[in-house]
C-alpha cells in the first residue's frame, strides 16, 4: 500500500482489511506500507501499527518518490508467495480479496480488478481516462489493459518480472501488461475515498499519460516522421503550382499573408515535434544516470545504510 499524506484513512483501511484477511485461515497476510514522503502524521501512524501488530511492516522513503516508485519500493521489500497491490483510502475493496486468492489457488498469475464504474470522479475524468485508454491501445505494440489500476494480485513469478524492470520513470499499468502471465480479470464498482483528498490532479495525471505513451511506444515519433514527410509532399506541390502560374502568367504572385501563416504553421509543427522528441531524449539522459530508484530512511524503525541499488 503506497501512502502519502493518507493519516485520515489508515486506521479504517487496517480494520476494515484486517477484518477480511483475519478470516481467510489458511494463509499468513503481512501488510506492507510504503509512506511516500508523507507530511502528515502518517509515519506516526503507521508505527503505532506495526507496535500493535507484528504483520504491519512500513517502508519509509527519503522523500516523495511518487506512487510509481513507491509501488516497486513495497515490491522490493515485500515477502511470500503472492501479493496484493492496493490503495489506502479503500477505493480498492477488501472484500475482493477472498474472490483474488480464489482465482490465483486455480493457477492465475495475474488477478486484478476492473472498475465498471468510478464513483466520486467528474464526467471529464472518467472521459479524459476512457480516451487515453483507447490510444494507448491503439498504438502500443502489447495489450494494454482497459480500466485496470493497481488493484491486484499478483503471485511472486510476476513479482519477480516486475523487480527485474528498473526503469526510473515508470508506467506501473503498462509494466502489468507487458510481462505477461496468466491474467484474470474481476469487476468492480469503484468506491468514492473513505477520507482526504485525492493526490492526483489533472497535471499529474497527464504527465502519467505522457509517461504511459512514451514508454510503450514510438507512434508520436512515427506520426512526427509522418507528418513531415506530408508537409514536405504539399510544399512541393504548392511549389509546382506557384511555379507553372509564374511561367503561365508571369509577373509576381501575390499571397504574403498567406505565405507568413504557412510558415508559422510549419514552424508551430515543428517545434511540436521537437517536443516529442525531447520527450524521449529526456528519457534516455534520466535513465542513463543509473540513479537508484529510491531512499529508504528506514524499514520497520530501523534506519537503512545499504539501498536497493539498480540491477
Amino acid at each position: 500500500m503506497p501512502c502519502y499524506n493518507e493519516e485520515a484513512a489508515l486506521p479504517v483501511f487496517y480494520e476494515k482489511t484486517s477484518a477480511v484477511i483475519n478470516k481467510i485461515d489458511q494463509y499468513a497476510f503481512q501488510f506492507v506500507f510504503v509512506n511516500d514522503g508523507s507530511t502528515d502524521s502518517t509515519l506516526h501512524i503507521l508505527q503505532e501499527l506495526r507496535a500493535k501488530d507484528t504483520r504491519v511492516c512500513y517502508v519509509d522513503l527519503s522523500r516523495n518518490f511518487g506512487k510509481e516508485i513507491a509501488m516497486i519500493a513495497g515490491i522490493d521489500y515485500l515477502s511470500g508467495d503472492a501479493a496484493i497491490i492496493m490503495d489506502a483510502d479503500l477505493q480498492d475493496p477488501p472484500e475482493l480479496i477472498p474472490e483474488m486468492i480464489s482465482y490465483w489457488e486455480q493457477g492465475y498469475d495475474d488477478v486484478c480488478a476492473k472498475r465498471t464504474s468510478r464513483e466520486g470522479e467528474t464526467f471529464f475524468k472518467k472521459w479524459s481516462s476512457h480516451m487515453f485508454y483507447r490510444i494507448l491501445q491503439g498504438v502500443s505494440n502489447i495489450p494494454i489493459q482497459k480500466d485496470v489500476g493497481d488493484f491486484r494480485l499478483l503471485d511472486k513469478q510476476c513479482l519477480e518480472a516486475l523487480r527485474l524492470m528498473r526503469e526510473s520513470q515508470r508506467y506501473t499499468k503498462g509494466l502489468f501488461s507487458w510481462i505477461g502471465f496468466n491474467k484474470k480479470e474481476i469487476l468492480f464498482e469503484r468506491p468514492a475515498r473513505i477520507a482526504g483528498k485525492t493526490k492526483w490532479n489533472y497535471w499529474k495525471l497527464l504527465n502519467l499519460a505522457i509517461e504511459g505513451l512514451t514508454s510503450f511506444t514510438i507512434a508520436p515519433l512515427r506520426l512526427a516522421s509522418f507528418v513531415g514527410c506530408v508537409l514536405a509532399f504539399l510544399a512541393m506541390m504548392y511549389m509546382a503550382v506557384i511555379i507553372i502560374k509564374t511561367i503561365i502568367y508571369g509577373g509576381d504572385v501575390a499571397g504574403y499573408p498567406s505565405l507568413i501563416t504557412v510558415i508559422l504553421f510549419i514552424g508551430g509543427v515543428q517545434l511540436f515535434f521537437l517536443g516529442i522528441m525531447g520527450e524521449y531524449l529526456g528519457r534516455v539522459f534520466n535513465e542513463s544516470k543509473f540513479r537508484p530508484l529510491y531512499l529508504v530512511k528506514e524499514y520497520n524503525g530501523n534506519k537503512v545504510i545499504k539501498q536497493k541499488v539498480r540491477g
